[in-house]
């Protein structure tokens, strides 16, 4: 998409809205209001969660688990996963300072128009589109070429060490579930890291201020992720926000104390030809209390050609999406509106592109 003649119109930065009134551009149709969290639609218990330590010492029925965390939800959250309280601490602590930042600091970081690296609202290509109540800040952390060193801040004086310091370890993690995902689908724990290459590592960061109708904005669009697996931390005492599409209903899901959240990319649903599906999800907003919330998205190579792997295609289960290249996608990916599943469209094949 041409970004020379892209029009988004004004964007209201959410964090300097006082007043009661919401903007227009943020109004939601009926149709797309957000159910809000109650204690009947948000699910604390029942989403799987996946002991890393039980499958690291050998524990196969904690893979099963896993699997039918995968097949059956999409959505899972880890715990003894060898990131130190401190360091998420120190990263909540760090992006919430730069969120706190006077807005003419921030915008030295901001996201030029059709880009998903900076500060402020990506996937907006029209002064006609509706905007997310959000605040966001974006960065490609790996490969190092995927880089720009111009939008990594100076503010807070600790931002750079802790951002690396963080992906680091997220990203050793990112590496370890791929591992047993595929231990859980009888393939070798490595095919992943193989296929893949050189990773792409990104990181976002979601400021979700109060709002005064939280009936009537979303947090953030319903949307599947591009990447393999998607990471999320989300900051103590954070309102519920997270809402994902499970039997057709929208429901809320706060995370259990010192865990993170895993759920399937659109990679993995082309990878296993739809045995694990990525899932769509959603954020939306509390009147009263923000919300943060800490996102590694974890994918393959741009170079690497990605298509469905042969042992999930036979007679009972035909092919369901073409070979292409995973940057082509990508750069479709970050190219249109968050719309639900609508991007993995580029990689269906036409018999199933209606399914």
């Amino acid at each position: 998409m041409a970004t020379q003649n892209m029009k988004k119109g004004n964007i209201n930065d959410v964090q300097e809205l006082k007043n009661s009134i919401i903007p227009d551009r943020f109004v939601r149709d009926v149709d797309e209001r957000p159910l809000l969290p109650t204690l009947s639609n948000t699910i604390l218990n029942q989403v799987p969660i996946i002991d890393l330590a039980k499958i690291s010492n050998g524990d196969l029925s904690e893979i099963s688990n896993l699997a039918l965390a995968c097949q059956d939800w999409g959505f899972f959250q880890v715990i003894n996963h060898d990131i130190g309280e401190k360091l998420l601490e120190s990263i909540e602590k760090m992006a919430m300072e730069f969120f706190m930042l006077p807005l003419q600091e921030k915008q030295k970081y901001q996201m030029t128009p059709g880009a998903f690296q900076g500060y402020g609202q990506a996937f907006v290509f029209s002064d006609q589109q509706k905007l997310d109540w959000c605040n966001m800040f974006a960065l490609g952390v790996n490969p190092p070429f995927i880089r720009n060193p111009n939008l990594w801040p100076t503010k807070p004086p600790n931002f750079s060490e802790t951002i690396e310091l963080y992906q680091s370890e997220i990203g050793k993690l990112c590496k370890k579930v791929l591992r047993y995902i595929a231990m859980s689908l009888n393939v070798r724990a490595e095919v992943f890291e193989e296929i893949f290459g050189e990773v792409v590592q990104a990181i976002r960061m979601n400021y979700y201020p109060p709002c005064p109708r939280p009936d009537l904005v979303l947090g953030l669009s319903p949307h599947s992720d591009g990447s393999a697996i998607t990471i999320l931390h989300q900051k103590k005492d954070s309102s519920v926000g997270l809402q994902f599409l499970k039997d057709g209903n929208w429901v809320s899901l706060q995370p259990v104390p010192n865990s993170l959240v895993v759920n399937i990319g659109d990679t993995i649903e082309v990878l296993t030809n739809g045995k694990y599906k990525s899932i769509e999800h959603r954020a939306v907003t509390n009147e009263v209390k923000d919300r943060l919330s800490i996102v590694t998205f974890y994918a393959p190579s741009y170079q690497v050609e990605l298509g469905p792997m042969s042992e999930f295609v036979n007679q009972n289960n035909p092919i369901k999406y073409r070979y292409y290249n995973h940057g082509e996608y990508s750069r479709h990916y970050v190219s249109h509106k968050l719309q639900g599943k609508r991007t993995l469209e580029f990689a269906k094949l036409t018999t199933d592109a209606m399914a």
